[in-house]
């Protein structure tokens, strides 16, 4: 287990660094910058500006700055503390830096109140992804090749195929203005919550509803559960007792990258339903080229990706001891 945590700590770091460095000078590579949009400034202070935010530097020595154990600041009080130590720590100290749009945010500000957002929208959507897809793929399991299986095997495609944008579409047309039960959009009780999260989980709880079939499949042939069925124990108890730890292992592997794909693919659901989340952010980010905030939203992406990545291999362990992490 120590190897296996030593070999995944270093391949983070690996991962992080080269995400980090693409990701930098690739946003700078770019035409324009964070103040084009602005309007016309005299050429001294858009000189001042840049100057304030170190944009006037060369790239790598930008980037030098950036990561955080270099302190390159010369003149710059906006960086430095009362007691002319650095304010700005840098990537390494899990400091993201100044906003360049927000003026009087942080970026570890602005993730620090969207990201509760996004993730309470993200448990909605998971519990919807787990209730639905769990439910119709042992349903399809149990009623395989029955008109049932064959409708709940439609509706599982049905919902790979359509985008999460066209299904928030019909829930705005269907429950908002046909039979008004939640509203349009923003954010600050539960039913707020529902429509998105609704919009944001069916994708993936007809994802988990084709593996949870495919294992639920595997696992009733198996000769377990016909000793089981022999045995004259009833059908609930094989179900619910033998054949659900071994047919959920597909949708314990889906989970991790799920549960990322959920949290980034909220930024379209939570432009359409206005939901001030991190998502929300990341697309105002890239439209505004605020280069910080871009950084910290992706990192942040990252690191959720690779934790989410390395529980699901520990769960893996839990629901079938036979798997050995050592030697994966």
């Amino acid at each position: 287990m120590t190897r296996f945590l030593l070999r995944r700590l270093l391949w983070f770091a690996i991962t992080l660094w080269v995400v980090v460095t693409v990701s930098f000078f690739l946003m700078r590579a770019v035409r324009g910058g964070p103040f084009d949009n602005d309007r016309a400034l005299h050429e001294s202070i858009e000189r001042n500006i840049k100057a304030r935010y170190h944009l006037d530097w060369h790239p790598f020595k930008q980037y030098l700055h950036y990561i955080g154990p270099f302190n390159l600041d010369e003149q710059g009080p906006e960086f430095l503390g009362g007691d002319g130590t650095r304010a700005f720590g840098g990537v390494l100290a899990g400091d993201f830096g100044p906003s360049f749009k927000y003026r009087d945010f942080t970026v570890n500000d602005i993730i620090g109140q969207s990201l509760p957002i996004s993730v309470s929208l993200g448990v909605i959507a998971l519990l919807w992804a787990l209730i639905l897809g769990l439910s119709v793929g042992v349903a399809s399991a149990l009623w395989r090749g029955t008109r049932v299986d064959v409708g709940l095997r439609l509706v599982a495609t049905a919902g790979i195929a359509v985008p999460n944008f066209t299904i928030a579409g019909f829930l705005v047309i269907l429950f908002v203005f046909v039979v008004p039960l939640f509203p349009v959009a923003g954010y600050g009780t539960w039913r707020h919550l529902v429509l998105p999260g609704f919009a944001l989980g069916g994708p993936f709880a007809a994802y988990i509803a084709r593996l949870t079939r495919t294992g639920m499949l595997e696992v009733l042939s198996q000769d377990y559960i016909r000793t089981a069925h022999a045995k004259g124990l009833p059908p609930a108890t094989v179900l619910l007792r033998h054949a659900i730890k071994g047919g959920v292992l597909p949708v314990v592997s889906y989970l991790g990258p799920a549960t990322a794909g959920i949290l980034t693919g909220s930024l379209v659901i939570e432009r359409i339903f206005a939901i001030p989340g991190t998502g929300s952010h990341f697309v105002n980010s890239a439209l505004n080229r605020d280069y910080t905030l871009a950084m910290g939203v992706t990192i942040l992406y990252t690191v959720l990706v690779y934790t989410l990545n390395t529980a699901v291999d520990f769960a893996y362990t839990l629901l079938d001891p036979r798997i050995d992490l050592e030697e994966s």
